[in-house]
């Protein structure tokens, strides 16, 4: 089995719920950063990539603003990439930093969690440019997440979905669980996906999506999951009860695949 030799990890749910981090994943952390590069990949869209950074600050983790891949960092690079210009159906906090994208007659509507600005017609503006000729963009298509009051919210996906049925086209998705995203994380670490573990709390975008990348995946029983998680299909490669074990369960990965006897 190959030796694991960087980390990702999710963020709401796995190194923190609401405004807390989770017992235990503070000191993991600062434990595990002195033997693996570290690199923490979300698709939380109703903050800029700063404020996602800031809050990981705030709660206690030691953590370089270049090490955090948000989705919305992802759309702003694949628009940039290309060219392209926007239509941005997200929340009102986020707008701004789109603004030099922006246009009116967009090649794409970019989709993120616009919580409340999710409202008729903001959708069926996007949905009039869909039919225009622009192209559907989610930067991620998550079912629900785990809100700040303990329970689970909609997430964007299910908006996603009603765009993708009245418009008749299909996404692209480009965070979670897009294989690119893994990967140009795993590539900024510069080690190869088969040696990077991924630490998520969602049995889709975080197990399956590193899984598609070719990466091992370690499921936590924190944030969103559920018991019933685990009568799926998909099937984490690991399983802890929260990011605290983590450093334990890597000491063992370790042992098994170190050599048994001194090389000579």
């Amino acid at each position: 089995m190959a030796k694991i030799e960087g980390l990702l990890f999710d963020l709401s749910g796995v190194l923190y719920e609401g405004e807390r981090p989770v017992p235990g994943a503070v000191e993991a952390l600062e434990a595990l950063k002195k033997r693996y590069p570290m690199r923490f990949i979300t698709n939380t869209t109703r903050k800029t990539p700063r404020k996602v950074w800031e809050k990981l600050e705030g709660m206690g983790f030691d953590v370089a603003p270049e090490a955090v891949f948000t989705a919305l960092d992802a759309a702003r690079r694949t628009l940039e990439t290309r060219g392209a210009k926007g239509r941005f159906l997200v929340y009102r906090d986020v707008a701004a930093w789109f603004d030099d994208l922006r246009s009116d007659r967009p090649d794409y509507v970019v989709v993120a969690d616009a919580y409340d600005d999710f409202t008729y017609q903001n959708l069926n503006a996007a949905f009039r440019d869909l039919m225009a000729g622009a192209k559907l963009m989610a930067v991620a298509k998550n079912r629900y997440f785990k809100d700040a009051d303990g329970d689970l919210s909609l997430d964007a996906g299910g908006f996603v979905t009603l765009l993708e049925f009245a418009s008749g086209q299909s996404a692209e998705i480009v965070g979670k669980p897009a294989a690119p995203f893994f990967r140009e994380a795993a590539a900024s670490m510069r080690v190869d996906p088969a040696h990077v573990l991924m630490v998520g709390d969602d049995i889709e975008s975080d197990i399956a999506g590193a899984q598609r990348a070719g990466m091992r995946a370690c499921l936590v029983k924190t944030g969103k999951f559920r018991s019933e998680d685990l009568k799926r299909e998909i099937r984490p490669d690991y399983l802890i009860g929260s990011v605290a074990e983590l450093p334990e369960l890597l000491e063992r990965l370790a042992a098994e695949t170190s050599p048994r006897f001194p090389s000579t």
